[in-house]
Parts: C-alpha cells; sequence; structure tokens
C-alpha cells in the first residue's frame, strides 16, 4: 500500500510516493499551473512514472492547497452568504463586518442581530428569539449558498447557535451550508464571527477543490482512492469534514512543510525554515507538532482568532529579484518571478537577476541551472546579496524564537539552496534528504487531529469534569475528521484560568490519532 502526498505551492507543486513502512520511494516536483490543476496531475504522472508502482497500490491521497487562502487574498470564488448574530441587546453597538473592505462585505446578501446569548458565566443574557430568526432565514431563502452563525459567549454555552443552525437547515434546506461559531473560532466575539464568515464564504471553494482533485484522480485510474485534505495544524481531515470547515486548510502548507520536517529529521523541537520560490515561512516545531499563534491573525485583511500556526512570512524565495542600487547597496525580493524562475532566472537563459543565479553563481547549488550564464556577474555583487540573503533568514529564525539561547534550525523547500549550512543563533542546522519536497512528505505521513478550546465556569462543572469533557470532545472531533478510534490519543492539554471573569476556565485539549485504513 503506498501514500500519494500532494502539496501546492506558488512555484511548484510536490509529489511524494510513500510506503507503507513511511518510507520515500519517489519525489517529483512540478511547475503550478495557473488552474492549479494542470499542475497537480503533472505532479502525480510524473511521482508513478518515477516510481513505477501500480496505481491500484495507492490506497490515499493527501492534498495540501492554497486555494481557499487565494479566493480569500483575491477576493474569488466566494459564496452569497447570510449573517446571523445572536446578542441584542448586548452586542448591536458594532455590527457584523463592521472593519471589512467593501470587496469582500459584498459576499453578505444580508445580516441580523437578534435576542438571545449567554453571559461569560453561562447565564442566559436573553431569551433566544425563534421567531425573528425564522423570519430571517425565510427573507433570504433563495438568494445565499451558506449562513454563518454566532452567538455572544457561545464558547461557554452554544445552546442558541445550534438551535439556530437547525432551524436554518429546516428553512433553507440542506444543501445550504450552516457554520457556527463555536466550532470555528475562540473568545473575542467578533474575531471569531469573522472566522465563521468566512469559513461560511468558502463552501464553493472547499467544495470545487475537493470534488475537483477527487475526480482527477479518477482520470488517472486512482478512482477507489481515499482522500485527504491538509488542515493547518500539521494534520488531515476528511473530505466531508473540509467540506464543513474549509477555513482550517488557511495556511496547511507552512504546517505541511513542519510536519514534513520533524519526520525527515526525527526531530521534534525545532525552528523550521521553509524557503520556496516566492517566501521564506519560518515556524517552531514543539513536541513534533506546529506552535499555534496565540493572538489574533489577520487572513485577506479580515481579523479572525481560530486556530493559525505561528508563522513568520518574509518575501525571499528562489525567484526573488536582486538589485543593487545607486549607493551600491543590494537588495533581495520581496518581489519574485514565482513559478517562471526557469525561465527568467539567468542561470537558466533568461535576463532576470534573481537570488538562485546567487547561490549559482557561488558554487553552492550543484546541478542548478547552468553556472557559466551567471559568470559574469560581479563578485562584489554576488557576494553583498549572498549576505543579505542570509541576514533575512536570521532576522526570521530570531524572530520566531522564545529565549536567547541558540536552536536547532531546520532548512527545507526547493529554496532552501539559498541558505547557509551556518546561521547566526543556531548551534544546528539541518538540510535532510527529500528537504525540497518536505511539504508533500508532511501531508503524506499526517495524522487526523481534533481539537477543542472551551471556557467552562467552574462553579456550573468541576475542574476535572470539564477536562474529562474537553478530552473526550477532542477525540470525538478526531474520529469525525477521520481518524482510526483505536489510534487517537491526547497529545496537548492546556487550561488557562480567567480571572477576569470569575471562576472561569479556558480548556484547549487537541488529540490526534492515525488515518482509518
Amino acid at each position: 500500500m503506498y501514500k500519494l502526498g500532494i502539496d501546492v505551492g506558488g512555484t511548484n507543486t510536490d509529489a511524494v510516493l510513500i510506503d507503507e513502512n513511511l518510507n520515500v520511494v519517489a519525489a517529483v516536483k512540478n511547475p503550478t499551473s495557473d488552474d492549479i490543476y494542470t499542475g497537480i496531475m503533472g505532479a502525480v504522472d510524473a511521482v508513478l512514472a518515477d516510481s513505477g508502482v501500480d496505481r491500484a497500490q495507492i490506497a490515499q491521497a493527501m492534498l495540501g492547497t492554497t486555494q481557499c487562502t487565494n479566493a480569500i487574498v483575491e477576493r474569488k470564488g466566494l459564496a452569497p452568504i447570510a449573517i446571523l448574530r445572536i446578542g441584542a441587546p448586548a452586542t448591536v453597538g458594532i455590527p457584523p463586518m463592521v472593519d471589512w473592505a467593501d470587496d469582500i462585505a459584498s459576499v453578505c446578501v444580508d445580516s441580523l442581530i437578534i435576542e438571545g446569548g449567554f453571559e461569560y458565566d453561562g447565564k442566559r443574557l436573553a431569551e433566544f428569539d425563534e421567531a425573528a430568526c425564522r423570519a430571517f432565514f425565510e427573507g433570504v431563502k433563495g438568494r445565499v449558498e451558506a449562513v454563518a452563525v454566532s452567538s455572544v459567549f457561545s464558547t461557554v454555552r452554544n445552546d442558541d447557535e445550534l438551535r439556530a443552525a437547525t432551524i436554518a437547515r429546516e428553512v433553507l434546506g440542506e444543501d445550504v451550508h450552516v457554520s457556527i461559531s463555536s466550532e470555528i473560532g475562540s473568545m473575542g466575539l467578533i474575531e471569531r464571527e469573522n472566522a465563521t464568515i468566512l469559513n461560511a464564504a468558502l463552501y464553493d471553494v472547499a467544495r470545487t477543490t475537493a470534488d475537483s482533485f477527487e475526480a482527477a484522480l479518477a482520470s488517472e485510474g486512482l478512482a477507489d482512492v481515499a482522500v485527504y485534505l491538509g488542515q493547518n495544524d500539521g494534520t488531515l481531515m476528511s473530505v466531508d469534514y473540509a467540506k464543513r470547515y474549509p477555513i482550517f486548510t488557511i495556511a496547511c502548507g507552512p504546517t505541511n512543510s513542519i510536519r514534513g520536517a520533524s519526520f525527515l529529521t526525527q526531530e521534534k523541537d525545532a525552528v523550521v525554515v521553509d524557503i520556496g520560490g516566492t517566501t521564506t515561512d519560518v515556524g517552531v516545531l514543539a513536541h513534533g507538532f506546529p506552535r499555534e499563534s496565540m493572538v489574533a491573525v489577520e487572513i485577506g485583511d479580515v481579523r479572525t482568532n481560530f486556530r493559525m500556526p505561528d508563522l513568520v512570512s518574509v518575501g525571499l524565495g528562489g525567484g526573488s529579484l536582486v538589485r543593487q542600487l545607486e549607493d551600491g547597496s543590494v537588495t533581495v525580493g520581496p518581489d519574485s518571478v514565482g513559478y517562471l524562475v526557469t525561465k527568467k532566472a539567468r542561470c537558466f537563459g533568461g535576463d532576470t537577476l534573481t537570488a538562485t543565479d546567487i547561490v549559482v553563481a557561488k558554487g553552492l547549488a550543484e546541478g542548478v541551472g547552468d553556472p557559466a550564464l551567471v559568470a559574469d556577474l560581479d563578485p562584489a555583487l554576488v557576494d553583498a546579496a549572498y549576505v543579505e540573503i542570509t541576514r533575512i533568514i536570521e532576522d526570521a529564525v530570531d524572530a520566531m524564537k522564545t529565549s536567547a539561547g541558540d536552536v536547532t534550525v531546520i532548512l527545507v523547500g526547493g529554496g532552501s539552496i539559498l541558505a547557509p549550512d551556518q546561521l547566526e543563533g543556531s548551534d544546528n542546522v539541518l538540510r535532510p534528504e527529500n528537504f525540497g519536497v518536505a511539504n508533500a512528505v508532511g501531508s503524506a505521513i499526517a495524522q487526523v487531529s481534533g481539537q477543542i478550546a472551551k471556557v467552562f465556569s467552574l462553579t456550573e462543572t468541576p475542574r476535572d469534569q470539564a477536562l474529562a469533557e474537553s478530552k473526550q470532545r477532542a477525540c470525538d472531533e478526531a474520529i469525525e475528521a477521520g481518524a482510526d478510534p483505536s489510534t487517537v490519543e491526547v497529545v496537548d492539554v492546556e487550561d488557562i484560568p480567567m480571572a477576569y471573569l470569575g471562576d472561569a476556565l479556558c480548556i484547549r485539549v487537541k488529540a490526534v490519532g492515525d488515518l482509518m485504513l
């Protein structure tokens, strides 16, 4: 049995085949295409040809994709939605999408704030206005494809959200997707609501991506393959789960690389530097999984607070443009030729000076391009550019460190040929075998996870009971996402007293398990 791992990046689409003993038997890089799927199928064809593996022996296919991220950033393919907030009269002062740009706020067909919701301690704020809820959904029937439902302090009690979701399905039908904020975000009504709105708006994108991927695999003779999508905590989810929570695919590429870096080096704690053709993503490997961000994160200028990896991204990649300014200084990036690097870089016969040309000229990238084509570069320019490349990487690593001590750094991604073998602030720089396709490796070997973040009132629920309930819910989430129940285990538990809310306790639990075979 083999696993097929695919990761779509801005420059290359990487594919790997991994056998049942988790050995990488074939790995390829194929240029990412404008339509995404041509690049995917090119990578699949290449990895199958390279391996000689019988298609019938491939049981699982995993895809890490930027489709949802691109849809938000580019404002394309987003579904028309309706927004219902439960929280009047307490929350009417700030309406939904109040600070959204017009070009993305236009996805909302209609919105309403109705009475209902709870206080921080679980006491009812106001009675749920079921009549207003039903009337609102009747008013948007036939005009929307998805609904976002949020409620004040729904991370404490989500009774009203669940009731509103039930009414939405009764009125609008099962074909209309319903996103519930308590299943997506954490504390903070506006940011949690924003994440829920994005999740609802991404419904069409996620459905199209998943269905097209399955259809494309079928056209390659892989019709009976179990398909999974990468999510942004370094784990996988089933296609049905991805359609419900497409927002969890955002930033899955860097997290796949972090998990792949851990697998390829057997390191559990390190800083991972993933250098592609356009950008460098730096994240932290903590206990074998990507470290999560503890602050609100902006996606396409929308402020959210759902689960996201802790990353620093800088404009450095193999295709980054190199310029010498009038004062003699040299800049590298942030603009890039991206996936056209093999056509436009000088070492490939083009006329654009890129970061790849610099390392080729220095003799640090054997087998890449033609060194003769960059032999005329001024050595002083080459050295200055390489110093700038190194500085950018070292600054990004330093930004992710939590102490002044040296750390282990793992270099992955096709563009990591740019990085030197020694970095300031690191006592050990690793560049493992198959480093160029670590993202696809991370996708192929990933487990399935479930997470829960909930606020409990200790007056109503004792701490031990709250922990037990949270662990069980996290395990249930993992199983629902596609994990084998017999392999699911809790890997992280965090409970934070919230003194400003009285006797409240915020509990975060993560459970992981192997894919169901």
